[in-house]
Parts: C-alpha cells; sequence; structure tokens
C-alpha cells in the first residue's frame, strides 16, 4: 500500500475506515454490518465482551480477515487494491502473544519489517525503536524470546510494530495477558510511542479502564455492531443502550483505575 513518508522517513499517519462490514464463519456472524472511523492520528478503542467482533474488525484492517461484504480502508484506499504483503508491511501489528519468531533474537525480530521494506539503517531504526519501549539493544539485542519476561516480549513487539515508522498500529490486546504492575509499565510505553511518533491507533481491549486511559475514543461493540462511541464520560453519562449502561457499571464497580472524565 503506497505511503507518503516525512523527510525523515516517517510514514504520514493514515485514517481507517470500515463501512457496514459483515463477517460470517458458516452459522456464525462475526460482524454485523458494522462501520467505525479512525480520524489520522488518533487513537481509538475498541471495547465489549468476548465474541462481539472486536478482534475481527480490527483484522480486516490488515487483512488477516476478508470481509464477506462491505468496504475497510486504510487512508483513501481499499486495503484489497494491493496485495496482503504489500499492506501488512506498512501497517504495524501487535498481537496479545508478541507473535515475535522464537528462533531470530530480539534485534533481527524488530528489525525484520523495515529489511523487507528495503529501508536504510535497518540496525538503527531497530535500535531507536527498543530503546523507545526500554529494551535497549546493548542489553536485549542478543537475547532470544524466550530469554525474555511476557512484559519484554511484548516491549519487542511494540518496538517491531514501530521500527518501519508505519502510519497505522493495529493492537489486539497486547497487554492482556500481563500482571497489573507489568501491563501500567507497559501503558506508560504505549502513551510515549504516541507522543514519539504521528500514528493511528486501533486498540482492542476488554479494559474499559486501559481504554480510557490509552485512547482518544471508545467504540462499545456488541453482537458484530458497535453500539456506542465517545469518551468515557458520553458513556456514564449518556448510554445509548441498556448495554453499554450495564457496561459501565460493571467497570466502574470492579476498577479502581476507572473514572469518567
Amino acid at each position: 500500500m503506497s505511503s507518503n513518508p516525512t523527510s525523515d522517513g516517517r510514514e504520514i499517519a493514515r485514517g481507517l475506515t470500515a463501512r457496514d462490514v459483515v463477517v460470517r464463519y458458516g452459522d456464525v456472524v462475526g460482524l454485523d454490518g458494522a462501520s467505525v472511523e479512525v480520524t489520522a492520528g488518533t487513537t481509538l478503542a475498541l471495547v465489549g465482551e468476548s465474541g462481539s467482533g472486536k478482534t475481527t474488525l480490527l483484522r480486516c484492517f490488515n487483512r488477516m480477515v476478508e470481509p464477506d461484504s462491505g468496504q475497510v480502508l486504510v487512508g483513501n484506499k481499499d486495503v484489497r487494491s494491493e496485495s496482503v504483503a504489500v499492506l501488512r508491511r506498512h501497517i504495524g501489528y501487535v498481537p496479545q502473544n508478541g507473535g515475535l519468531l522464537p528462533h531470530w533474537r530480539v534485534l533481527r525480530n524488530v528489525a525484520l519489517v523495515p529489511t523487507l521494506l528495503g529501508l536504510h539503517d535497518t540496525t538503527a531504526l531497530a535500535t531507536h525503536a527498543l530503546d523507545l519501549v526500554g529494551m535497549p539493544s546493548s542489553a536485549f539485542g542478543d537475547r532470544f524470546p524466550h530469554e525474555l519476561s511476557g512484559g519484554q516480549r511484548q516491549r519487542v513487539a511494540l518496538a517491531r510494530a514501530l521500527a518501519a515508522r508505519p502510519g497505522v498500529i493495529l493492537l489486539d490486546e497486547p497487554f492482556g495477558a500481563l500482571d497489573a504492575i507489568t501491563r501500567s509499565d507497559l501503558h506508560e510505553v504505549f502513551e510515549n510511542a504516541r507522543r514519539a511518533f504521528s500514528v493511528t491507533m486501533l486498540l482492542v481491549t476488554h479494559d474499559l479502564a486501559e481504554a480510557a486511559r490509552l485512547a482518544d475514543e471508545i467504540a462499545v461493540m456488541r453482537a458484530g455492531r458497535v453500539e456506542q462511541r465517545g469518551i468515557l464520560n458520553d458513556l456514564y453519562t449518556s448510554p445509548a443502550t441498556a448495554y453499554v449502561a450495564a457496561l459501565v457499571d460493571r467497570a466502574l464497580a470492579t476498577s479502581a483505575r476507572l473514572k469518567p472524565r
């Protein structure tokens, strides 16, 4: 997918658009006419219960899921207009388990996409990305993934997503399997990355407090559709449906970190 890098090689942030997307798995409906838009340079969090369609919708943007109908755009281009390989090389992706190649050392893992894109100074790009997430290559670059903790592997996965300086990053519950302290540390890393790069991010999470902290807006999904979108205070004071109201009430009851603003 074509992009427009800045003078320092960074891609310009591009918006994300899904229109009336339907995905079926046999008789099971994964997405039921889902629509969402993420303004370039902002972060949107998708929240909802398991099976609501959060991950399915996110994976439509890098074609890990192919819709049965509807339109999916990155920038102003349909994701089907170029090959899957080209598309994915220009979109950062952080899955829940990190997805690092186990037989490659950390520095090589992080340099993967810059290398595939034929960028200059791939080692320098990977080193900078590792520094940004607090994993300096001098200390961690020669290690294998199995020699890292879960939190360290997720830091490396985020560095890999950042290394080619993409305009879009997709994050599929990247902090879900971590303990509370490690998650808090990774939240700070995420926020530092947002400040360092002009990038559009789509974040899937089951944690409403995490969504409120890390995203500009929250989209609540249920049964393959977006029920409501807004900041936490919108969802709290003016829930569009009983489901949204119940979701926020449950989150407020169980999380001391969650405060509407």
